[in-house]
């Protein structure tokens, strides 16, 4: 089964204002789906009785205004399903992330993209990758590969430093797909290596990406690097997050990432579209949200594209 949409994605798609999904993990968990240890919303992919929870929840994105839906991957990467003892599941539920995110797009009858999501492949939010790069190369092809004969692009989902961007980067080159680079920024528009947002943009645009993205960005951190969007010249963009903070050091030792990170409840949706609309208006062109954004933010997105 192949993307059905795939021919649609040029250099220029995110030219100009373009609207992605929000937070799909938090969305299904939140839809009642149980996590299973550390993989979160990747156990939605685990059980089949959760899949119904999944296309529904893309559905729900797609008929919200999202022209992208992002494969509920970010959980089945290999180190997550070797902790979890899940990792002869590897194949199985990265395959199954992308016959999902298909079905939803084929429900849907509209020109929708599928973006692949390929998460860090040690820990989240840490520039650390460990002493295996092997490893972590391998996993990384690993998983584009099994998403790839369902998606449009691949989506570097919450990159760390330029050197995972790039170890990223070249790992799937082989595949010879575009690529949406999104990159996790902390105070003061410093990634988790400390290294400036800025600087490393500037770096990877050599590789030509279809654009590059704060990912899974606080509203207070995305406002240190907005200034600069006009320096940047490929096409920028967010996922915002709605978590209430995201701990120096924190690791994913909990089953259930709501028990340490919380739910801000002052980003509503009417909130969450005068900041997409600010940041809009700043330059940004692909706009979307991340964990615990729901289809009701998205929808407000609307009145951007009109």
């Amino acid at each position: 089964m192949e993307s059905i949409v795939y021919l649609l994605v040029d250099k220029n798609f995110f030219k100009k204002t373009r609207i992605l999904d929000g937070g799909m993990g938090q969305e299904i968990l939140n839809r009642g789906v149980k996590p299973h240890g550390t993989i979160w919303g990747a156990t939605a992919l685990l059980h089949k009785k959760y899949h119904k929870i999944v296309v529904e929840a893309h559905l729900d994105f797609i008929n919200a205004g999202a022209e992208v839906i992002v494969t509920n991957s970010f959980g089945s990467r290999k180190r997550r399903l070797i902790e979890n003892n899940l990792e002869k599941k590897f194949v199985e539920l990265n395959t199954t992330a992308g016959k999902l995110a298909v079905k939803a797009v084929k429900k849907s009858k509209k020109k929708i993209l599928i973006a692949g999501s390929l998460p860090p492949q040690n820990f989240t939010y840490f520039a650390d990758l460990g002493s295996d790069i092997k490893f972590i190369k391998d996993s990384f092809y690993r998983q584009a590969k099994c998403l790839n004969p369902f998606v449009d692009f691949f989506y570097l989902d919450v990159m760390s430093s330029l050197k995972e961007c790039e170890i990223a980067i070249k790992s799937i080159a082989p595949l010879n797909k575009k690529i949406l680079i999104g990159i996790h920024v902390r105070e003061n528009g410093k990634l988790p290596s400390g290294e400036n947002f800025i600087t490393v943009v500037k770096k990877l645009e050599k590789y030509k990406p279809l654009g590059v993205i704060t990912s899974c960005v606080s509203i207070e951190h995305l406002e240190t690097v907005i200034k600069d969007v006009k320096k940047i010249k490929i096409p920028f963009g967010f996922k915002i997050n709605a978590f209430q903070h995201i701990p120096a050091g924190w690791k994913p030792d909990s089953n259930n990432p709501k028990v340490q990170l919380g739910k801000r409840i002052d980003l509503t949706p009417q909130k969450f579209l005068k900041i997409c609309s600010k940041f809009n208006k700043a330059g940004a062109k692909i706009i979307g949200g991340c964990c615990e954004v729901t289809p009701a933010h998205i929808r407000k997105l609307k009145k951007l594209i009109k």
